[in-house]
């Protein structure tokens, strides 16, 4: 299974760098887990959708695979939920998984309009990078379920 992150930016504290790091070691005995960054565009004005079109379109050739965009009106799923997707996408026969986070402003239409499903980590506003870590920290999580492991207790 190769899962990717696609995400806009690039972290700039050590300490988001090597959390992600961790997971991405620990996530090594399950998949290729992969991070993509594409650019951050700025921001002219009060152009925001203009943002959000360009980033999207570098986003966009980047997506494969199962795509899944993290979305404020998406779905809410526990951490038992979002492992069981997984392992019913691995055991459906799809060998790749990717999972977006759009920029500060967030996803273009076309981005949404192009992923298989929609997740939601609640109403609250987190820092990108650190969504960087939680997202990897329950990708984690969900092959530790699905392997019966104590992890998740």
């Amino acid at each position: 299974m190769n899962i990717n992150i696609v995400c806009v930016g690039k972290i700039k504290e050590s300490f988001y760098r090597e959390a992600i790091a961790e997971y991405a070691k620990r996530l090594t005995r399950f998949c290729k887990f992969n991070v993509v960054e594409v650019a951050e565009s700025k921001l002219e004005g009060n152009e925001i959708n203009k943002v959000i079109v360009n980033e999207g379109k570098s986003i966009i050739p980047k997506l494969k695979g199962y795509v899944i965009v993290l979305d404020l009106a998406g779905q809410m799923l526990s951490s038992t939920s979002l492992a069981e997707k997984i392992d019913n996408l691995q055991v459906g026969g799809v060998s790749e998984i990717t999972f977006v986070i759009g920029g500060s402003y967030g996803l273009s239409d076309e981005v949404i309009q192009k992923a298989d499903y929609s997740l939601c980590f609640g109403k609250m506003t987190y820092p990108h990078q650190l969504m960087r870590v939680i997202l990897s920290e329950q990708i984690y999580r969900a092959f530790m379920i699905n392997s019966n492991s104590e992890y998740h207790k």
